[in-house]
């Protein structure tokens, strides 16, 4: 028997490279040149079956292997019948119109579970940061002026508060909101509330000190920082309507999707005094950032590197394989994302 067929999306293995020597010997690997990733040659390839029937795609890096862009629909109806699994890096989907791979039968898996760490880090120093005034401070010592040294020196202290009691709340508490509530509760002493489709259990609620709100308005009106931890893929969350609805001096933390916050309406709230602080790791329209939350003190801004250690990246790549091999092998996926949409 021919060994089935499955393609590799983006750079070569660095870090994983007997977990890929053994790929290649239970599968034929088909490894697409970055000028046939782009999303004319893609689409055509698919077409025309360039590489055949084949059974599963791997894309390892966050970085490369997205060339054609969105898997939508378009895209997803030219894949061939025999494909079975997508296992991609990265912990978001937004790219990926999942509930249309579930149609045809095909299982999406992310790298969700390997970013957790740095990504649950990442927000704990965001969480710091608009708490204690850190970005403020932060420019001021970078400034070289005496004079904002001495400003923040002096007044930055009068809105600095500590974490320690303050209420969280988490939208998405799944394996990265919940890795975000333990640092939060067990290191700061937070107070968790989350608001989320898909409950906890009991035992994991008390492990943290968490409660579910049954409505987004009631965890923004009790929320002293709101957090976003959400997959991505329902459009903008925290508009100016409800950005108007979290208490008056809150904060907003968002590590999970640019588009799910209206950057306008944070600046607009910032400089109306409505927001204490915010801290944001990703942006609206990245690489390029909200110039008005740039120039502005309360905003503690990174360049969506939450998941950025090497830890998650030889992770991502580990999952991304290992996911593809359980699938066309019989096991049970690692990261599953769409499992539940597929019909019974």
């Amino acid at each position: 028997m021919s060994k089935p067929t499955i393609l590799h999306l983006g750079d070569d293995i660095k870090f994983n490279t007997e977990l890929y020597a053994s790929i290649k010997d239970l599968f034929t690997v088909i490894q697409p040149t970055l000028e046939e990733r782009q999303r004319d040659a893609f689409l055509e390839a698919l077409r025309t079956k360039k590489w055949g029937d084949f059974a599963g795609v791997m894309k390892p890096f966050w970085s490369t292997g997205g060339e054609m862009g969105r898997w939508d629909k378009e895209l997803v109806p030219l894949l061939p019948a025999s494909m079975k699994v997508y296992a991609a890096a990265g912990a978001g989907f937004d790219w990926a119109d999942v509930d249309l791979f579930a149609e045809r039968g095909i299982l999406y898996c992310n790298g969700a579970s390997a970013s957790s760490e740095a990504v649950a880090d990442m927000a704990i120093y965001h969480i710091l940061s608009v708490f204690r005034n850190m970005q403020w401070t932060n420019m001021a010592a970078r400034s070289l002026s005496t004079e904002q040294f001495l400003d923040a020196h002096h007044k930055s202290p009068y809105t600095s508060r500590n974490p320690q009691g303050h209420t969280l709340g988490i939208i998405g508490l799944g394996n990265i909101g919940y890795r975000i509530a333990v640092k939060a509760n067990k290191g700061f002493d937070m107070r968790i509330i989350y608001y989320d489709p898909y409950p906890k259990s009991a035992e994991q609620e008390a492990a943290v000190g968490a409660t579910r709100k049954e409505t987004l308005e009631e965890l923004l009106g009790e929320s002293d920082c709101v957090l976003l931890a959400a997959p991505g893929t329902g459009g903008r969350i925290l508009n100016a309507t409800r950005i108007s609805q979290i208490k008056k001096g809150g904060r907003i933390v968002n590590i999970a999707r640019g588009g799910l916050v209206d950057t306008d309406a944070v600046a607009d709230a910032l400089e109306s005094g409505h927001l204490q602080a915010v801290g944001l790791d990703v942006h609206e329209d990245e690489p390029n950032v909200n110039p008005r939350l740039a120039a502005n003190r309360s905003a503690s801004l990174t360049c969506h590197t939450a998941g950025g250690a090497i830890e998650t990246n030889i992770g991502f790549e580990r999952l991304s394989m290992e996911n593809v091999r359980n699938v066309l092998t019989g096991q049970p996926p690692l990261t599953p994302v769409n499992k539940h949409m597929f019909k019974q």
